[in-house]
């Protein structure tokens, strides 16, 4: 009912016809969706179940603007399942989305890097997650569309229109796996020195619980994550909140330039 009804103020301010892509952008990265072609901007409070974060760096507001003659949505900011132990924060806004016809999701992050050739700043495509005990949004769904496949859940083409957008913008794009931890708090070195021996290129506290809600609304959906630190304890990473949002903001320029490519050509995967 709240996916209908947010779908119903998006077209009544101003949306016509399906949606083409949208983004989510992470931590300290409201700014790539500055300085366009602004069709709407509404705020998550009048569309009824989006979240309201809490969390500095996420404006809690949905842009549709077009690009290239594109219809592009960017959400700026997520829930987290830190905020109120809801894994289902982003359901109503994936749902909205698939109900839009939304064709492409892209999700952004920050993220603390586990390898010493992904430096702050780097932007790395998520190939694959692991999720170890955190909870899972599809808990207390009914049905067997509940038991969702993630084998593909990275969709193949949209990842090689990443690669292509980063080729042809001469942009490093290092490519890993990503490990959620619930968060708040950041990880420990003990944490992170099991994450790289499980085989993470980076941790973060986000991305896959938006990533298994995506799969079972349909969504296509490839996600690039944008190293804001060294993870704690490695290269002698100790992050904070505030080292997060302040490189987050000064990596955004490339990731807008990757973000504008991958968007343009959208209608080729």
């Amino acid at each position: 009912m709240s996916a209908q009804a947010a779908c119903t103020i998006i077209q009544q301010a101003g949306l016509s016809g399906a949606v083409d892509g949208a983004v989510v952008l992470g931590t300290g990265l409201n700014d790539i969706a500055q300085g366009r072609d602004v069709m709407f901007d509404l705020s998550y409070e009048d569309l009824l179940g989006f979240p309201k974060p809490s969390v500095s760096g996420h404006a809690g507001r949905l842009l549709g603007v077009k690009i290239d003659g594109r219809t592009i949505l960017f959400l700026q900011g997520r829930g987290h399942f830190y905020e109120d132990g809801d894994a289902r924060a982003m359901a109503v806004p994936l749902e909205t989305l698939s109900l839009l016809g939304c064709k492409a999701l892209l999700l952004t992050a920050a993220c603390g890097s586990l390898r010493h050739d992904m430096r702050p700043g780097d932007l790395m495509m998520l190939r694959d997650h692991i999720n170890l005990g955190a909870p899972n949004p599809l808990i207390g769904v009914k049905g067997d569309a509940r038991f969702v496949s993630l084998v593909d859940a990275y969709d193949h083409g949209l990842c090689e229109q990443l690669r292509k957008a980063a080729q042809d913008r001469n942009l490093p794009l290092h490519e890993g796996v990503y490990m959620w931890f619930s968060g708040p708090s950041f990880e420990t070195p003990a944490e992170i020195r099991m994450a790289r021996i499980l085989g993470a290129d980076a941790v973060g506290m986000s991305v896959v619980p938006e990533v298994i809600l995506a799969r079972y609304y349909g969504l296509r959906m490839a996600a690039v994550g944008m190293m804001t630190n060294y993870a704690a304890g490695f290269d002698g990473g100790a992050p904070t909140h505030e080292e997060t949002r302040r490189v987050g903001a000064q990596g955004a320029v490339g990731l807008k330039r990757l973000i504008d490519q991958f968007l343009g050509g959208l209608n080729h995967v």
